[in-house]
């Protein structure tokens, strides 16, 4: 596993605490693997979720550092999403 999915998954877990986030999401960093989110927290894994959001390591570091808004690195097609687009949304509000 990647230093950079070893860095994400404590950042989330600390995003994801204490929120109310009660679907599946994974991040899937090219080059570097995937992480899911779900009510229990984040994890290094690539099983099956409800949405998918695809994205370099750049984009996606710079995202949760709060550097780049979501909804604008999918409006300019940094990020890719597959699956349930309202449960993307959600995520976003968590994540924010």
């Amino acid at each position: 596993m990647s230093e950079t999915i070893n860095q994400a998954v404590a950042m989330l877990n600390e995003k994801l605490s204490g929120a109310d986030f009660d679907g599946t999401a994974k991040f899937q960093i090219e080059g570097e693997g995937s992480i899911v989110m779900d009510s229990s927290g984040a994890r290094a894994s690539d099983d099956e979720t409800d949405v998918t959001l695809v994205a370099d390591a750049e984009t996606f570091k710079s995202i949760l550092d709060g550097e780049t808004n979501p909804t604008s690195a999918f409006m300019t097609g940094k990020l890719k999403v597959e699956g349930d687009m309202g449960m993307a949304m959600k995520l976003g509000t968590v994540l924010a």
